[in-house]
């Protein structure tokens, strides 16, 4: 059985990403990117399904294990009872390959080391061929199933059934290196890289990105390492952001709510963006934009909630009859068919992030306003389309208010780029527009009775996306509607103090089964109270919040609060980006509330 999800940290290369339980098993890695096959899948089944497995011979979880600084590379200390190691994990950044290096280093005494290695490509649909390559003295095996192949490099392995284990003794001050590089199978593999050197360039890479960051001054130490998971699931070369490393792991053990989000939502990526830019990376929003401009250049009919990591449009959703899922829950998805839906609030998500950038210096040129106005213009002409929400409901289309609201954010950033930037655009348009939504919205969007905003406007159900509506400024944190649409929350959508994304037994979405709470809804419950003068509130809840992280600082998508384990997909960027927003936001209400 694979470990509890919060036993996982990640390592990676800002290109892909592999997870390594406390155990020392390496359980998810796809390479050479996010989005490829994976060769280690003992996540979503087990040990057949592809691993790496490294620790004593007689010890099965790590005493503990840190970070090495502001980076990503994890250093594991394992104690037993003749002696201490330490296990240094990473994946090299810069080094133009696909590599994961495993060092062991002696700290006292002697401790013997196992390693299993099972490969298992193609979502452990492929059994690869393995051969030895190197000598004694610089023993190698390269393992090959169709378009991918591995050389493994340092120690000497032995098949056993279907496997390739070694064993090796390490005394205090040795050192043991052990290299896998991804290569092309109708190629050959580059020559070994100094280990040193990898690990010594990958520190410094990561600790000067993180040097750039401008910290809230509220829960400094979590938003950096937040920040850092951001960057990390940011592709080196495309610029694209995915949502997560992984793919099915379960909102709910043996449940069907599985989905694959190794993908670049629009959504997630723009609120990425704002994170980044307003905490010192103006590099990265450029990019950001640059990627963005790429995807969805062309028709604005064609444009999509979601794409691959260098565009692609095509992310057709298939289920995998090779993985059984994590701890049973079925089935496993490959693409996402989510990509096809129409979801008005990605509009207002991607206005809003580029009329920040424009506000931190990023220059418009003729291309993307051009785009930008021919997005508001397609709109508007489909100003009264239903959509599947934000949540990306799979059920009947509806007027859902969190995206009506975001569509009037879309034009009044695009006002606010003609009147106050001196842009050029239909300005009259874009005002009727954005006026008769918010006539709508207070007319339809609003229940007569408790005042409070609904989910859609043929129900008094509500949302946690509604906390949104203060954040975009379509009303002030503290507007009467804003105060009821929060109790109301509070009243039907807390679980054990933390809220769902809505009432899944309402039927709306149209799938099976139950989630947990959503981590991302629960920072922006933060973020409200903080903007609302319940700052005592804002900061109990994001305590308690910053407590479920994992040891080393990393959030799933939700929280099982009876079992008290993280669920979903892991790390995520929304919970991560939406960490960052609080802090923000607590340290504004801390500062006015001193001033």
């Amino acid at each position: 059985m694979p470990e509890p999800l919060e036993n996982y940290a990640m390592i990676g290369d800002c290109r892909s990403a592999a997870l390594v339980g406390r155990s020392g098993s390496i359980d998810w890695l796809c390479l050479p990117r996010f989005d490829s096959s994976s060769m280690f899948a003992r996540i979503l089944g087990d040990e057949n399904h592809g691993h790496w497995a490294l620790h004593p011979v007689d010890a099965e979880e790590c005493a503990e294990r840190r970070y090495d600084d502001d980076t990503f590379t994890l250093i594991s200390r394992w104690v037993t009872d003749t002696g201490i190691v330490d296990v240094i994990d990473l994946m090299p950044h810069g080094d133009g390959e696909a590599n994961v290096v495993r060092r062991v280093v002696g700290v006292s005494g002697s401790v013997t080391m196992r390693q299993e290695l099972r490969v298992r490509f193609d979502y452990a649909g492929s059994m690869p061929w393995v051969r030895q390559v190197g000598t004694d003295d610089e023993p190698a095996l390269i393992a090959i199933a169709g378009p991918d192949a591995i050389i493994v490099r340092g120690v000497g392995f032995t098949a056993v059934d279907h496997a390739h284990r070694a064993e090796f003794t390490v005394h205090e001050g040795d050192i043991v290196d052990t290299t896998l590089t991804w290569f092309p199978s109708h190629k050959q593999p580059r020559a070994q890289q100094s280990v040193d050197t990898l690990i010594e360039t990958t520190r410094e890479w990561w600790q000067s990105w993180a040097r750039a960051a401008i910290a809230p001054g509220a829960y400094d130490d979590h938003v950096r390492r937040s920040l850092l998971v951001l960057r990390a699931l940011t592709h080196e070369s495309t610029g694209g952001i995915v949502a997560a490393p992984t793919t099915s792991l379960p909102e709910e053990i043996g449940g069907v709510r599985n989905w694959d989000y190794r993908y670049v939502w629009l959504r997630d990526a723009a609120l990425t963006l704002e994170a980044l830019m307003l905490h010192g990376y103006g590099t990265e929003a450029g990019e950001w934009r640059d990627w963005l401009l790429r995807a969805i250049a062309g028709d604005p009919h064609d444009v999509q909630i979601m794409y691959g990591l260098s565009g692609e449009r095509r992310l057709t959703e298939h289920e995998l009859s090779s993985l059984p899922g994590y701890e049973g829950s079925s089935p496993v998805r490959v693409g996402n068919a989510a990509y096809s839906q129409f979801q008005g609030d990605i509009f207002g998500e991607v206005l809003i992030a580029l009329a920040q950038a424009r506000e931190l210096g990023v220059e418009e040129d003729g291309f993307s306003w051009t785009l930008q106005k021919h997005l508001l213009t397609y709109i508007a002409e489909n100003l009264d389309r239903d959509d599947n929400g934000i949540w990306e409901i799979r059920g009947q289309h509806r007027r859902f208010t969190h995206s009506r609201a975001m569509i009037w954010a879309a034009f009044d950033r695009g006002i606010a780029a003609v009147v106050d930037g001196g842009l050029p655009g239909p300005v009259d348009e874009w005002r009727r527009c954005r006026d008769q939504l918010r006539v709508e919205i207070e007319r339809d969007g609003v229940d007569p009775e408790g005042g409070f905003f609904v989910q859609h406007y043929e129900t008094t159900e509500v949302d946690a996306s509604l906390l949104q509506l203060a954040q975009i400024g379509f009303v002030d944190y503290d507007d009467a509607r804003m105060l009821a649409t929060v109790a109301q929350i509070e009243s039907t959508l807390l679980r054990d103090g933390l809220p769902l994304r809505y009432r899944t037994e309402s039927g709306v979405d149209g799938i099976d089964g139950d989630e947990h709470p959503f981590i991302t809804c629960a920072f922006w419950l933060v973020e409200q109270y903080a903007q609302s003068g319940r700052l005592d509130d804002a900061t109990a809840l994001m305590d308690r919040l910053i407590g479920l992280a994992n040891d080393v600082g990393l959030l799933s998508e939700e929280y099982d609060v009876e079992h008290h384990r993280h669920m979903g997909n892991t790390p995520q960027a929304l919970s991560h980006l939406s960490l960052v927003r609080a802090a923000d936001a607590i340290a504004s209400a801390r500062q006015g509330a001193a001033a």
